[in-house]
């Protein structure tokens, strides 16, 4: 748990990815959506990025028009496909759209899976990723990572009808986790958050995993009947969600650690600094002039979760 920030819920009702996962698929559409109450102005007092002068990778979006995005439609608020429009909405699809606007060119949104993201080597398919993904130090090595835009905690969970109190019960039990997801590198102990986000707890003694492909699918593996693993963990977001939903799912103590979520990029690219530079400048923008915040309380209830 992060010593330096409370525990106490946030708000119900809401799934969220935390810097984990991916649908994997194709997208129908490359529209996006400005949150209703964000900051939809702010850019405007400044000069786009892309009528200045550029090099490098940043030339290249600019002379394109467009911003290659990487995002995960599976998971309101963050990012949905709204049926009515076919459009893309969400929390990380107005950040996407926004850094677009300011950098002076439009957004093409892309579904690749999630592991193909912090692997890293993207080749040029897309340009960077607006997907909530948690910066690591391990990740580092092969992407690079803005300020981070916004912060969530990572929370254990187990059904109405266990007996599990306590984080130090799942000893010698199960968790089931996201497929390539920082909550699989917490069980396993290889998890590397940077310094500044804080305490992260240690592992029950013995706990296993099992993994399905996205967060929501162990709470919708327990919502359908399965009880052969004991705990599960996501986001606090998430775990309020599916509560607030009706499934058979309760929280257990604190947050074990908590995520800065961040922009990132492919290292790969040999000229990306002015690229990383430009966004990383437009984020910390974002930040100085209220942009994130109205849209964090748009998407989240009303809640900043851009600080921490």
């Amino acid at each position: 748990m992060k010593a330096t920030r409370s525990s106490a819920p946030l708000f119900v009702g809401l799934l969220i990815l935390t810097a984990c996962q991916s649908a994997g698929s194709s997208s129908p559409s490359a529209a996006g959506s400005l949150a209703a109450g964000a900051s939809a102005g702010a850019s405007a007092a400044s000069a786009l990025v892309c009528d200045g002068d550029v090099s490098g990778q940043l030339s290249r979006v600019c002379d394109k028009g467009k911003l290659v995005a990487f995002t995960d439609p599976a998971y309101p608020p963050q990012s949905v496909i709204d049926e009515a429009t076919g459009e893309y909405k969400g929390f990380d699809i107005d950040v996407t759209n926004e850094i677009a606007k300011r950098l002076g060119v439009t957004v093409e949104f892309t579904t690749p899976a999630f592991d193909e993201v912090v692997a890293g080597g993207w080749s040029e398919r897309w340009d960077l990723a607006v997907g909530s993904v948690t910066v690591t130090e391990d990740r580092k090595q092969v992407l690079d990572f803005t300020v981070p835009y916004y912060f969530t905690p990572a929370q254990m969970a187990t059904t109405t009808e266990s007996d599990i109190q306590t984080i130090d019960d799942f000893a010698g039990k199960t968790a089931c986790v996201g497929e390539a997801t920082t909550y699989l590198d917490w069980i396993e102990g290889t998890l590397t958050l940077p310094a500044e986000a804080g305490d992260v707890a240690t592992p029950p003694a013995g706990l296993k995993s099992t993994t399905l492909p996205t967060d929501i699918d162990c709470a919708d593996a327990w919502n359908s009947g399965r009880r052969d693993f004991e705990g599960w963990i996501s986001s606090i977001t998430t775990v309020e969600g599916a509560i607030a939903d009706n499934y058979p799912i309760r929280k257990v103590g604190d947050p074990i650690f908590f995520e800065p979520l961040a922009v990132c990029f492919d290292k790969a690219v040999a000229d990306r600094e002015s690229f990383v530079d430009a966004v990383n400048k437009i984020v910390q923008d974002m930040h100085d002039d209220g942009t994130l915040t109205a849209m964090s309380k748009t998407w989240y209830n009303g809640i900043d979760l851009t600080t921490h």
